[in-house]
């Protein structure tokens, strides 16, 4: 799918932190980015719960907030969301052989009871 790019000054102000970011972390705006910047509440929404639910504060693990968010992804069939919760994961762990199984969670041995009952 084209997406037809304008430059980012076109953009409501309020995105533009998210694309500056992306630009620091990525080397770019990511596509997926500039596709949801189409309804931009929408995308700032987007973003807000993202931040809330990966906040340093949060009293859940940050691996296994990973993992879950893969596994959302996963069942959301978000290829894109996929790739950059996977990458999240393997940032903080190193490794990716648990998302190779986490598919098939519940029949691998490698993953945790708490970890389980999370993703049940």
């Amino acid at each position: 799918m084209k997406i037809s790019e304008k430059p980012i000054h076109m953009y409501p102000w309020y995105l533009r932190p998210l694309f500056w970011n992306q630009e620091r972390k990525y080397g770019k705006v990511l596509k997926s980015a500039l596709l949801w910047a189409r309804v931009p509440k929408f995308f700032m929404a987007v973003a807000i719960l993202y931040g809330v639910l990966d906040r340093r504060e949060s009293p859940v693990d940050p691996v296994l907030r990973s993992l879950v968010m893969v596994r959302v992804s996963q069942i959301s069939w978000c290829r894109f969301c996929v790739d950059i919760n996977a990458s999240l994961f393997f940032e903080r762990v190193g490794s990716l052989e648990k998302l190779d199984a986490l598919e098939k969670w519940r029949e691998s041995e490698l993953f945790s009871k708490k970890e389980k009952a999370v993703l049940e």
